[in-house]
């Protein structure tokens, strides 16, 4: 009979450094996605609330004591750190937590970094602390969220994990080797 083990998505990958850059794995947490029934939004959004929380509207988050409500879509959002008390019956529940790699870039670089694989404008005036992302990482599917002044959340498919480091690490190394120039 298989024995199967609990492993993270980026085990024996994380964390890098390069160039003041770091790339690690924050501690493992429930993720849950949300998604209203038709005319159950304001519910959804009281019981987030109760939470501490509340329903992030298009490309936003919503944090509080170690908890998080990321959008990641229209009608969606992920719960990050939390049980989703109160919201059976009023959204689609689904249990996402071995489904993404989470992973954290962090450092002066941070945003050049992803600069090199991501189409987005992530200076600080386009895309504040607390902006959320769907977009891709390269060649992947990527959520990505604003977490600090210098410092992303970066979630992909666990199955793109190994990629997501690797492309990440390149681009690092790169920045550092340019700046030694």
């Amino acid at each position: 009979m298989p024995s199967l083990i609990e492993k993270s998505a980026c085990d024996g990958l994380l964390p890098v450094s390069a160039g003041g850059v770091t790339l690690s794995e924050p501690a493992p947490e429930r993720i849950t996605s949300v998604a209203p029934f038709a005319g159950k939004e304001a519910a959804a959004g009281k019981a987030l609330k109760a939470l501490g929380l509340g329903w992030p509207g298009p490309g936003a988050s919503i944090g509080g004591e170690g908890r998080l409500c990321l959008w990641t879509g229209r009608g969606q959002a992920f719960l990050i750190g939390a049980e989703p008390e109160g919201l059976a019956g009023i959204a689609a529940l689904t249990d996402q937590s071995d489904a993404w790699a989470r992973m954290r870039l962090e450092g002066g670089g941070a945003e050049a970094v992803l600069a090199r694989l991501v189409p987005l404008d992530l200076g600080a005036g386009a895309f504040p602390v607390g902006r959320a992302a769907r977009s891709g990482l390269g060649h992947m599917a990527m959520i990505l969220h604003r977490s600090g002044a210098q410092s992303f959340e970066v979630m992909v498919f666990r199955s793109m994990a190994a990629s997501a480091v690797h492309e990440l690490h390149q681009a690092m190394t790169a920045l550092a080797a340019r700046a030694a120039l």
